[in-house]
């Protein structure tokens, strides 16, 4: 039997996931959670051989969750099953390890054959959302002005990033602006919606 974990914020979806999954002759769900925070405590407990990991939920992302699993469960097979289907999501979720990208509108039973594939060491990317990757690009911004742009989601202020990020406000200053030119806006909060849009932050 191929052992599953599902990550899945929204409940309703996590439980139907399970069962449609749950149907299948080779498969069973051994553990489901719904915040990012619980994902390695549950694949080292449970044991899956295959992750899926929804994007977007919280207390920690998936791609965040991916990268951990790699190096906690390295026998564990990461596929990210999500609704936002971005390019940079993509590059991202290859940079942290995982074996697939898919989004959620598809059929179960192309899952089952991708949870299949991934098994089988294979890699699954959704075809359309490939070709969307290779024209978009690499992700322009440093690691540094993507942690300055998460901080300024809220509204805080250059003095709160400063403290979040143990940086001076000039500092922080210029990482802003720098992300700021990069994404083609004009402020602050317009370069966290371009950046959230590409799937960079």
């Amino acid at each position: 039997m191929i052992r599953l974990l599902l990550a899945e914020d929204q409940g309703m979806m996590r439980g139907a996931l399970a069962l449609l999954l749950g149907m299948e002759h080779d498969m069973e769900v051994v553990a489901q959670v719904g915040r990012g925070d619980e994902i390695v405590d549950a694949a080292l407990l449970a044991r899956p051989d295959v992750a899926l990991l929804d994007i977007e939920l919280p207390g920690r992302s998936g791609l965040d969750a991916a990268a951990d699993l790699r190096t906690e469960a390295p026998d564990c097979r990461v596929l990210i099953l999500t609704t936002f289907g971005r390019p940079g999501y993509l590059r991202r979720a290859m940079e942290a390890g995982a074996a697939g990208f898919l989004v959620k509108d598809g059929p179960v039973e192309e899952l089952a054959e991708s949870i299949r594939q991934v098994l089988r060491g294979e890699t699954v990317i959704d075809p359309a959302l490939a070709a969307a990757a290779l024209g978009a690009g690499p992700n322009p911004l440093t690691g540094r002005e993507r942690d300055a742009l998460a901080a300024a989601v809220d509204g805080a202020t250059i003095a709160d990033i400063a403290v979040a990020l143990h940086l001076s406000e000039s500092t922080v200053r210029n990482y802003l602006s720098s992300a700021i030119g990069k994404t083609g806006t004009r402020n602050r909060m317009e370069a966290v919606r371009a950046a959230r849009r590409q799937g960079w932050l």
